[in-house]
């Protein structure tokens, strides 16, 4: 066992917990329409339990059903009947050895009024949230008092069904944030002004929690910093955990920012492990009870090294865990190498923004683990073919060798990755290399047959009488006929990804604003080459497919490098040493100067394929970018699917 003291016991109030691992609270919306616990959300939970994690907090879980609704199908702890549904949360995850807190909240100024009816968003003060953008009315002296009992009502009630403590989330912008921030609480009354009475709304909470629950653990999640302009930063915040201390909170789960801050609390592929780490061990050096935090955290060797220097006394790790539910398990046996790490793509959050349930771009399993519950390994053997060596094919392959099939992988170049190895070229995408190395090694572990450099024909599949075949083969980059091309040099994308072609002194044209687009042009502008780029994009926003925090790093590189990006634009014509731009609102067109131009607009399928191998085949899969493009989730989802499906 390499990590240690990540697998040290612990202890938060009277809760003895078995190790140093925390799968913090993330919104699933994985609970049912009304507020309960139901089977979906439990396997959920109860997998990370048996995969090794020592606490689990779970999602937010509403306390008011007027005001205070977070998202759509969120856990709700406001009537008797969702403690028996918690109940039954609670038992699965203890079967497994692990704890559980239920995270309380109310999300204030923070959600939309469509969430809830049309009834009021209400707040500290009536001062709007840049990102929800939504006027809230301010909370009555009345309704605060109301609201502190509803949170201690909530907190009994999770004491009822057996839960081993509480969690206040007092973070990232929520109503509890909103009253301790002099950048939301402007009242004047006894819940606004000073230091104390600021105070005064969670501190009436917790004695209240104190009061009915003698004993019952309270931790409160606090950000550290909010990163916005006249909110709480840490300094101020240090003197709020020493306060909360004092008041008898049993542990303090550290984060930090809020929604107007939203890069610091949910960080992209380009922001490093344990970048905030000086925020937790600052306010761990304030106070003597344990402090939780986040980081960032993606490998249990980070998480070893923030035990080892004091920055938290418990790791909390939510996308870690998301991924692979498994990440406890394998880290304490020392098989760092077979965790599946996030990417850091938030298409989790992306998901939960556009008000679905959480899912994950290579975790197909994940909010699914009550419908695949187990494998099925009823391959016996028989012969299945996987032609593509991507994340499609390798997930499949993968699948398939579990359930028992005779797994015959291949792929037409030199060596498995696909897509994967051209995306992993990219700035910053070491995670992504991770991932393919991950699926590799995966492969390699497994009685798979790979057969690398060599294209496989119909009539070779034919002759082996298979009994199902998996089309894997990605597809193939689009590229459109435009008058005068023969006069000017260009190149397409992948090219210059796979083959790591970077031209320079050139005055590049870029045609596609999309992620790879993006990625292309920030190689290409790269400080040293000399090269002048511009981003041509039809759309009226460029990387509209990913979370916005993923593209504004992007921007951000592509702003420093001095990238010029044109949008609703659309390259109509090209002569030599230039290219004619049409506006395609107004139709007015541009010539600009030009020595290069590199298309970067997407994939197309190869349905074609498709329908052909249907023709010989009685079971045909095709799986990920051969039906159509997508992303990772749509190539490893298709991939899991239909290897399940295979019967």
């Amino acid at each position: 066992m390499e990590n240690k003291l990540l697998f040290q016991p612990g202890k938060i109030g009277n809760a003895h917990l078995k190790n140093r691992l925390v799968l913090p609270a993330m919104g699933s919306g994985f609970a049912e329409a009304n507020g309960d616990a139901g089977d979906k959300i439990i396997r959920y939970y109860e997998e990370r339990a048996r995969g090794g994690c020592g606490l689990i907090i779970t999602e937010i879980c509403r306390v008011d059903d007027e005001h205070g609704v977070g998202m759509p199908n969120q856990m709700a702890l406001t009537k008797l009947h969702h403690v028996y549904a918690l109940e039954n949360l609670v038992e699965a995850v203890h079967k497994h050895g692990s704890k559980v807190f239920v995270q309380l909240h109310h999300p204030g100024r923070q959600t939309k009024s469509y969430m809830m009816d049309g009834r009021d968003v209400v707040a500290p003060s009536a001062i709007p949230c840049q990102v929800t953008q939504e006027m809230p009315r301010a909370l009555t002296t009345e309704e605060c008092k109301g609201l502190v009992k509803k949170f201690v009502t909530a907190a009994k009630y999770a004491q009822m069904a057996g839960a081993d403590g509480v969690e206040l989330h007092a973070a990232h912008g929520y109503l509890l944030n909103q009253f301790l921030s002099l950048h939301t609480n402007k009242r004047t009354d006894e819940y606004g002004g000073s230091f104390e009475k600021r105070l005064r709304f969670i501190t009436e909470i917790i004695l209240g929690i104190k009061s009915v629950c003698p004993g019952f653990p309270i931790s409160v999640r606090l950000s550290a910093d909010e990163f916005v302009e006249g909110g709480n930063h840490l300094p101020e915040v240090v003197e709020i955990a020493k306060a909360l201390e004092k008041l008898g909170v049993d542990s303090l789960n550290i984060s930090c920012g809020t929604y107007e801050s939203g890069l610091t609390i949910i960080e992209p592929y380009s922001i490093p492990e344990g970048w905030k780490g000086n925020l937790a061990r600052t306010i761990k050096q304030a106070v003597s009870i344990p402090v939780i935090a986040v980081n960032n955290i993606k490998r249990p060797a980070v998480a070893e090294k923030m035990l080892e220097e004091g920055v938290c006394d418990f790791i909390a790790s939510a996308r870690g865990q998301l991924v692979d539910a498994e990440f406890g398990n394998k880290a304490f046996e020392g098989r760092d190498e077979d965790i599946r790490k996030c990417i850091g793509c938030l298409y989790c959050f992306k998901e939960i923004g556009a008000l679905h349930r959480l899912k994950c771009a290579i975790n197909p399993r994940l909010g699914r683990e009550n419908i695949y519950q187990d494998l099925n390994p009823c391959g016996e053997g028989r012969k299945v073919v996987v032609i593509g060596g991507g994340p499609a094919g390798m997930e499949a392959a993968i699948t398939l060798a579990d359930r028992k099939y005779a797994v015959t992988l291949y792929e037409k170049r030199e060596a498995l990755g696909g897509a994967l190895t051209m995306a992993s070229m990219a700035n910053h995408k070491d995670l992504i290399r991770e991932y393919r190395d991950y699926l590799i090694r995966q492969v390699e572990k497994r009685d798979i047959e790979v057969v690398l450099n060599h294209e496989a024909t119909l009539e070779e599949i034919q002759a082996q009488e298979p009994y199902a075949v998996f089309l894997a083969h990605g597809g193939q980059p689009m590229v459109f006929p435009i008058p005068g091309s023969e006069a000017m040099d260009t190149l397409v994308w992948d090219r210059i990804l796979r083959e790591g072609i970077k031209p320079e002194k050139k005055k590049i044209l870029v045609i596609g604003g999309g992620v790879t687009g993006l990625e292309v042009a920030e190689l290409l502008s790269e400080e040293g080459l000399g090269n002048q780029v511009k981003v041509v994009e039809m759309k009226g926003e460029v990387a509209d497919s990913v979370y916005p925090s993923v593209k504004y790093k992007l921007v951000e590189a592509l702003t420093k490098n001095q990238v010029d990006i044109l949008v609703n634009k659309k390259l109509v014509a090209m002569e030599a040493g230039q290219a004619e731009i049409e506006d395609v609102k107004t139709g007015d067109k541009t010539k600009l100067d030009c020595d290069l131009v590199v298309y970067a607009t997407g994939v197309r399928g190869q349905t074609d394929l498709v329908d052909e191998y249907n023709k010989h085949f009685n079971r045909v899969f095709a799986c990920g970018d051969i039906n159509k493009a997508g992303s990772i989730l749509e190539a490893t989802g298709q991939a899991y699917e239909s290897a399940m499906a295979l019967v």
